[in-house]
């Protein structure tokens, strides 16, 4: 089942790994016996389903999460469930590239207005009679 994250991407199962472990948290002496935290791990850099900006933005978004090899790992141990934990770090990984699709506005540079020159330096000026009344009385 692939994991369908906008009409023309989704992420195939063998791109893919699941690792189950013992979670820690509450769950009792079932704790002890289950394996219920998930770490999903994502080849994004090997992927052939996102485009070369959309890996970038990935990496910086995911930070510690990207590992030097160019997987993406996300770990949860939320739910004494396996299969929820799994849903919930599948969900995860959508969201997490559904942002990464989305270009960031490029910034214009814009100028202070004539006004609040004047006005920044009136208030400086103000300021400044402010502290000058704080001198020594003579």
């Amino acid at each position: 089942m692939a994991l369908r994250i906008s009409d023309d991407i989704q992420i195939e199962d063998w791109e893919l790994t699941e690792v189950f472990t013992r979670a820690s948290g509450p769950g009792g002496q079932n704790v002890n016996k289950v394996a219920t935290a998930v770490e999903l791990r994502f080849e994004a850099a090997r992927s052939p389903n996102l485009p070369g900006p959309v890996k970038s933005r990935l990496k910086r978004l995911a930070g510690r999460r990207w590992t030097k090899d160019g997987a993406l790992v996300i770990q949860c141990d939320e739910t004494r469930h396996q299969s929820r934990n799994r849903d919930i770090a599948r969900e995860r990984l959508a969201e997490l590239i559904r942002r990464a699709l989305v270009k960031p506005k490029r910034r214009i540079p814009t100028k202070p207005t004539k006004g609040s020159k004047e006005r920044r330096i009136k208030a400086k000026k103000e300021r400044g009679e402010v502290k000058k009344l704080r001198g020594r009385i003579e």
